[in-house]
């Protein structure tokens, strides 16, 4: 079962990864986008002009009461991260209004973290990503652990078979130097001793 929820888990990953917003800038237009975020939620806009014209498109991001957090004209791609410092709907704009005559074929990505409440009345599914989110973290946390006893277990078992082999090659000495001597002494028995 848990093995089916990791599985789960990473294509949920790799599919969001691999999947990002493509649209059409028609000349003159802008297109808007908004986010509801609360406090301390992250976000991150990332977009690129993959084709028309000069490959250029106006973009921005606004605060709920409107302020400019972010402008990047007439570029081609750009990235913006920030955290929101207050409740409310974020807007995010493209723009190829400056254009008359070229459509712009823009891909653009966001994501985030965003910090929800039990309270505020999560979806199932957000319920069961969340909790395939503990369960992925609680396998990591345990392949850490079985990781760490794996290298100390190594640790130990070097360390014994070091010890094992110079305590071998220490005997293999001490065997020779007694079966030289006994050698050594057994020959000096049965010479013949001559008394001038």
């Amino acid at each position: 079962m848990l093995w089916e929820k990791v599985l789960i888990g990473v294509l949920v990953v790799l599919v969001h990864l691999a999947w990002a917003h493509t649209i059409d800038l028609l000349p003159s237009s802008e297109y808007c986008f908004f986010e509801d975020m609360h406090i301390g939620d992250e976000m991150t806009l990332t977009y690129q002009v993959s084709g028309g014209g000069h490959l250029d498109i106006d973009t921005w991001i606004q605060d709920p009461e409107g302020h400019l957090l972010y402008e990047n004209l007439k570029k081609d791609t750009g990235t913006y991260d920030f955290i929101a410092d207050k409740d409310g709907r974020y807007k995010y704009c493209f723009s190829n209004k400056f254009s008359m005559m070229t459509d712009k074929m823009l891909s653009f990505n966001v994501h985030g973290v965003l910090y929800l409440t039990d309270d505020e009345g999560l979806i199932p599914a957000e319920r069961e990503l969340r909790e395939l989110a503990n369960n992925v973290q609680l396998f990591k946390d345990e392949q850490d652990y079985l990781s760490m006893r794996e290298r100390v277990h190594r640790n130990t078992s070097e360390s014994t078979n070091s010890r094992i082999k110079w305590w071998s090659i220490i005997q293999i000495g001490i065997i020779l130097f007694i079966c030289a001597f006994q050698v050594f002494y057994v020959k000096r028995q049965f010479e013949v001793r001559r008394t001038i």
